[in-house]
């Protein structure tokens, strides 16, 4: 693939999306079947995955990897491509997201700790309780699974459980109880786990493929997960049950690789604290979140209920065994993190003060659904891309990708706004019944560190995700930075000069300040922090 027609293919861009949504008439069906195709491995919901994206040769799509390459190379042509972006992008402004995004890698490991027969509620913790299952030693046992907050419920996969110990115990971590997840392309039957304990951190855990790194673990005891039969796609996932309790920072400044059972996996930094941890960063620029269905309270599963047992012998019977995995429990069903309201345009359509997109941090693509589809006027006989989605259960389907012109999330402090954005026409069952408006996923913040908190039970605040835009990590002042590096910066290292996060916290002590060394930061501000913010000195945000 040539950078010169890459440019050509960007600045075509607009003008094709104007000639086709200004004359919705004038569109005409289109034959994909001899497009370019292009093999992926793109995450979405419920174990689907995008396995290949079709698209004309003379408009290729700007992917994730294509993005690094381009950023990465010094050649003139890349120069002149660069110098066009900038001209599209402002600090507010998005142009031209990438199709796919970040996968929030994670360490994941089980432990057999539970509640009594009547305690149905998960417990949330900061330290490892019970017995590794069936002798596994986490250090080497570990599993690789993504922090996904479009899953309503955990999920491990077979092969990962095998290894955990979870069906080596006596008796079983797994139950014969069964559900049925449905995901694009149909629905795949997995099992339901008694209760344990599952934890998690990020992948800077990790050293030379082994976990070394327990003291940052977070998690929860007496949960019930969906553990994978053998030969389905499901992954391992950590889902909104883990996340209401906890604040995660997604930290996209620092990348991370780390290699397992002779593959890589790469992604953000990511670290998990509790509320009000002094370590959090504080970012200006925030997006209220609404837990939804409303009026979650807890983290439970539901028991097994035999009623003819229950009548032959109500003192004996057996409400451990769970019958379902544990959710977020709201009014109607399991709750899920919603965006509070999204606004988009094409062509002079719009379908403004959405609420029904929701934030799936386990999802590559962003999505909307025919409803908003409608209200665009896409034409689903005229796609301008098309993905190859294959399900948990192994079928592939085709579905049609469209470029929109806008879509804006408002915000406080500024709204985050996005232009020429990819995304993809399909229809997904939401937690509040019927389908969602669509997915917000990771492409959309690639260009951003990110701070999630979690909340939205009965008592807790509300959920709120909080985003920086990458490109001057040196930039600390207060408010959430001003766009360039400078003196305002230096006062605020100065402030926390020779601080510690640990072992100890230092009154002065700032997170923001703590800029070296990468990826993982250190803990104390000292000459390594001021050294990169030395090596970044007078940078601006939008040159």
């Amino acid at each position: 693939m040539k950078i010169k027609s890459i440019i050509k293919s960007i600045g075509m861009f607009t003008a094709l999306l104007l000639a086709i949504s200004t004359n919705p008439g004038a569109a005409r069906q289109v034959d994909s079947s001899q497009w370019q195709r292009q093999e992926v491995n793109w995450r979405m919901s419920n174990g689907s995955r995008v396995k290949a994206i079709k698209y004309p040769k003379e408009k290729p799509l700007l992917t994730l990897d294509l993005k690094k390459t381009i950023s990465e190379e010094t050649t003139d042509e890349v120069l002149i491509l660069q110098e066009h972006v900038a001209t599209l992008t402002s600090a507010t402004i998005i142009s031209s997201p990438p199709v796919d995004g970040f996968v929030p890698w994670i360490v994941v490991f089980a432990t057999d700790s539970r509640q009594g027969e009547f305690q149905l509620e998960a417990v949330p913790t900061t330290t490892i309780d019970g017995s590794y299952p069936g002798g596994s030693d986490p250090q080497t046992d570990y599993a690789i699974g993504i922090f996904d907050t479009g899953a309503s419920t955990h999920i491990m996969d077979n092969a990962s459980a095998v290894r955990a110990g979870l069906f080596a115990n006596n008796p079983s971590l797994v139950t014969s109880n069964q559900i049925q997840l449905t995901g694009v392309t149909g629905p795949v039957d997995a099992w339901v786990s008694q209760p344990l304990g599952i934890y998690m951190d990020g992948l800077g855990a990790i050293d030379l493929g082994e976990m070394t790194d327990f003291v940052d673990i977070v998690g929860q005891t007496n949960t019930s997960i969906i553990v994978g039969m053998a030969g389905d796609n499901l992954p391992t996932v950590v889902g909104t049950p883990m996340a209401v309790y906890y604040t995660t920072v997604i930290d996209n400044s620092s990348i991370l690789t780390v290699s397992r059972d002779s593959n890589d996996f790469t992604g953000p930094s990511i670290k998990f604290y509790e509320a009000g941890d002094s370590r959090i960063p504080k970012y200006s620029q925030i997006i209220p979140l609404e837990l939804k269905p409303l009026g979650g309270t807890s983290v439970q599963y539901v028991p097994q209920l035999d009623l003819i047992s229950f009548f032959e012998d109500p003192i004996n019977i057996d409400f451990g065994t769970p019958q379902t995995p544990s959710v977020v429990m709201g009014n109607l069903s399991q709750s899920t993190f919603f965006i509070h309201s999204v606004d988009l345009v094409d062509g002079g359509n719009a379908a403004t003060d959405k609420n029904r997109f929701m934030l799936d941090t386990g999802a590559q693509v962003s999505v909307i659904g025919s409803r908003i589809g409608a209200r665009l006027g896409l034409n689903p006989a005229a796609p301008e891309f098309v993905v190859e989605i294959e399900g948990a259960n192994g079928e592939v389907a085709d579905v049609n990708g469209f470029y929109i012109d806008s879509l804006n999330i408002p915000a406080l402090g500024q709204w985050l706004q996005f232009t020429n954005i990819p995304v993809i026409l399909l229809d997904i069952f939401s937690p509040e019944g019927g389908t969602l408006d669509g997915i917000i996923g990771m492409n959309l913040f690639t260009e951003f560190n990110m701070v999630l908190h979690g909340g939205g039970l009965f008592l807790q605040e509300d959920p709120r995700l909080e985003l920086q835009r990458i490109g001057l990590i040196a930039d600390i002042a207060p408010d959430g930075g001003d766009g360039v590096v400078d003196m305002l910066d230096l006062a605020v290292l100065a402030q926390a000069w020779l601080s510690t996060s640990l072992p100890s916290l230092s009154e002065n002590w700032n997170a923001l300040a703590d800029l070296a060394p990468k990826p993982i930061v250190d803990g104390k501000i000292d000459f390594q922090d001021f050294s990169v913010l030395a090596e970044h000195w007078f940078e601006l945000s939008n040159p």
